[in-house]
């Protein structure tokens, strides 16, 4: 990343695990936007302007009839929202920085994407899969699905909503997920049955070497015209031992060290259209040290040269 490239800086203050009603006070990844700008995150990324959050919020606990989505209204009003913002700003050239919030995120961002780059390509670093639809997640929770939606096997009026399939099949990585046993078990749709490349678990990704690794995913999305990506990470993709500040907590995830060298390569192209942030929980962060650690990461990615 060159010193000149301006970062565009937005909060996505949602969260789809404690569902708020309307009225409640912010909780959950609702507050992980402004934890990490008290944590000094604009200061360390290199020419950035911070745009302030979207006016979006995930409420209610009903589970849609037709979809599966709990909060589906207000899911539908995010996702709109998210299009038009990401949309405008690649077209008008900075590289957006998305803080969320939950994964839920993903598909208006990447749509925005898309919309101003007519094609796009995806690095989904998580440790979930989310391939679930509306009849396989047991919760019904949006941040179950976007990888589903974006590929167009979740729900299909959220599919619909962003004009999937958002991504072709030879431009999506899927980085650090372990949860396939959990995924085939409940019936989620795995990746070869979308029509994927199988995923690179973390165990893969040490044998291959994090940089290399990386670097390799970059090459592939950034084939083809105009060969512009997104990076999306899910701080589940760190062992719950290196990270518990979030939702759903696993053993067997990256190192803090290791993500830097895995994101190194995607983020420092210039090929890079975006990236997004989710599922840091800073109720869960008492002594701030999750959010130091992700300022210091995406200073080392973004930062200044």
């Amino acid at each position: 990343m060159t010193a000149a490239r301006e970062i565009a800086l937005v909060g996505v203050p949602i969260d789809c695990v404690s569902m708020p009603e309307p009225g409640d006070p912010p909780l959950g990844t609702e507050l992980a936007p402004a934890a990490l700008r008290a944590a000094g995150l604009a200061k360390a990324v290199a020419a950035v302007t911070d745009l302030g959050d979207l006016d979006v919020r995930l409420v209610g606990r009903d589970r849609d009839a037709e979809t599966g989505v709990l909060g589906w209204p207000s899911v539908r009003a995010t996702t709109r929202a998210l299009r038009t913002r990401i949309g405008a700003l690649v077209r008008d050239g900075p590289v957006p920085l998305m803080l969320g919030g939950d994964c839920s995120l993903l598909p208006g961002a990447l749509a925005g994407a898309r919309d101003a780059l007519g094609t796009v390509g995806l690095a989904y670093l998580d440790g979930h899969l989310d391939l679930y639809d509306g009849r396989t997640s047991p919760t019904g929770e949006p941040a179950d699905m976007p990888l589903a939606v974006v590929i167009c096997t979740g729900p299909q009026a959220w599919s619909a909503e962003v004009a999937a399939p958002l991504v072709a099949s030879d431009r999506l990585a899927l980085l650090g997920p372990r949860d396939r046993a959990e995924a085939a078990e409940l019936s989620s749709t795995l990746p070869e049955e979308a029509g994927l490349r199988a995923e690179l678990a973390p165990a893969d990704l040490r044998r291959q070497g994090m940089a290399q690794a990386g670097a390799e995913a970059r090459d592939r999305l950034a084939a083809g015209t105009p060969g512009r990506y997104w990076v999306h990470l899910d701080v589940d993709v760190l062992d719950e031992r290196v990270f518990p500040a979030t939702d759903y907590l696993m053993p067997g995830g990256l190192t803090l060290s290791e993500l830097s060298e895995l994101m190194k390569p995607l983020t420092t192209d210039r090929n890079l259209a975006g990236l997004s942030l989710g599922c840091y929980n800073p109720a869960k962060d008492p002594g701030g040290s999750g959010a130091e650690a992700l300022v210091a990461l995406l200073g080392d990615l973004l930062g200044r040269p």
